[in-house]
């Protein structure tokens, strides 16, 4: 990208943002909707999501409704230039990210973001969130409530209430139907199979893929790896889903056995330490690491580096240590692998996560939350389901009264 003049840049992310539009029929439908009757006017939204095309499209669709918007990254590998450029030809909207920022650029344009004085927040990672109550503590008054877009988000949101830290009212859009069984199922099962293929231009077919984790995306990324023709292998710590897995089809042990075995480990627990030390010792030569859970801890590269005598980038999102003789290959530096190498999450699934942002950030302004995390209401859920399933020219059954007293009455069931 550096290698365009600015106005390319702008050209070529409207072109990336108009192809995902095309693609995303529900989110063009509300952004109809908030044009006509501009529900967010007189709100500042601060934004911190991954930059890209499908991300854009959310933001024009905000600010179609009558918010300012400002906007950054949430991980430093994930933006693309170009749409920012886009996105900063754009009325009422201001982007500040860019692509491989040091933490010091990152965390400052967080600020900038948060220096609009923003009243509404939306977050994948809940690092706005946390800038807020540590450091620009003088905002939280005027937040009405934001969104978090991630699991891990909600993790830490969580824990933040639970320990009686959280002072603002946040939607938990992850856990919206209409975004975590599609999004992060078949969001991420693709995305990642992209990133890692694209990267890598190997075959999967044959080898053996570990997958850690068998939450949503590790159900997703499984499946795409089945499908691919790789033995599955899965670890957990959840005795249900591992059973799950099991059932499924899939091997299930602990990543110490594991380790001995894979040929491909892709991580998607959103917590750390899932790959440490003694995986790494147990690894064979050629052995692939890629990280589809939020932040860059899952896989530990400082203990990594400290053992690899030598480490080098040998194409490019690759880098490959030297561990005992052993060559261990990690992409995109433990990021997201989906999005630090390669485009993200397809259009369609998309739509209806930020169908749910778009949606759950006008039930923020036309309603008072108390604060903590609230459930995406159901109306809004099944709503998107609807106008994508109208999208899709598909219609479904209804009950009649009949049904509808049957299932609601506990004596028609003697």
């Amino acid at each position: 990208m550096t290698d365009l003049s600015l106005k390319e840049m702008q050209e070529s992310g409207r072109l990336k943002i108009e192809w995902a539009r095309n693609y995303m029929p529900v989110l063009n439908q509300i952004r109809a909707d908030f044009e006509k009757e501009k529900p967010l006017a007189g709100h500042k939204i601060a934004m911190a999501l991954h930059v890209e095309a499908k991300t854009a499209v959310l933001v024009e669709t905000l600010a179609a409704g009558g918010a300012i918007v400002a906007i950054t990254g949430c991980n430093p590998l994930s933006t693309q230039d170009d749409v920012a450029a886009a996105l900063n030809t754009s009325e009422n909207i201001t982007c500040f990210a860019k692509y491989d920022c040091t933490n010091e650029e990152y965390y400052d344009a967080i600020d900038k973001v948060l220096d609009i004085d923003p009243d509404i927040t939306i977050d994948d990672g809940a690092d706005l969130i946390f800038k807020i109550h540590k450091e620009r503590r003088d905002l939280i008054p005027k937040i009405i409530g934001g969104c978090e877009e991630t699991t891990t988000g909600i993790h830490r949101l969580v824990g933040m209430e639970k320990d009686g830290a959280l002072e603002m009212a946040v939607l938990a859009v992850n856990d919206a139907k209409t975004k975590f069984l599609f999004d992060n199922r078949y969001g991420t099962g693709q995305s990642a199979w992209d990133g890692i293929m694209r990267t890598t231009n190997l075959l999967v077919a044959g080898k053996t893929v570990v997958v850690g984790g068998y939450g949503w995306c590790g159900r997703g990324v499984a499946m795409r790896a089945d499908g691919l023709g790789a033995e599955v292998v899965v670890t957990e710590i959840d005795p249900v889903r591992a059973l799950e897995a099991r059932m499924d089809g899939y091997r299930v042990m602990p990543m110490e056995q594991a380790a001995e075995i894979g040929d491909l480990f892709v991580t998607t627990t959103g917590n750390r330490d899932i790959l440490t030390e003694n995986h790494f010792k147990k690894m064979k030569s050629g052995a692939i690491l890629a990280n589809a859970g939020h932040f860059n801890v899952e896989i530990d590269l400082e203990v990594l580096k400290k053992m690899a005598t030598s480490e080098k980038t040998v194409r490019k999102n690759i880098k490959e240590y030297v561990v005992g003789g052993k060559k261990i290959n990690v992409l995109a530096d433990g990021r997201l692998v989906n999005l630090a190498a390669g485009d993200g999450h397809p259009a369609e699934v998309m739509d209806m996560s930020f169908a749910n942002q778009a949606l759950g950030v006008k039930y923020i302004a036309e309603n008072k939350l108390s604060n903590g995390v609230h459930k995406v209401p159901e109306e809004i859920d099944s709503y998107v389901a609807m106008l994508k399933l109208k999208s899709m020219g598909i219609v479904i059954d209804t009950l009649t009264e009949k049904q509808r007293n049957y299932m609601d009455d506990w004596e028609e069931g003697t």
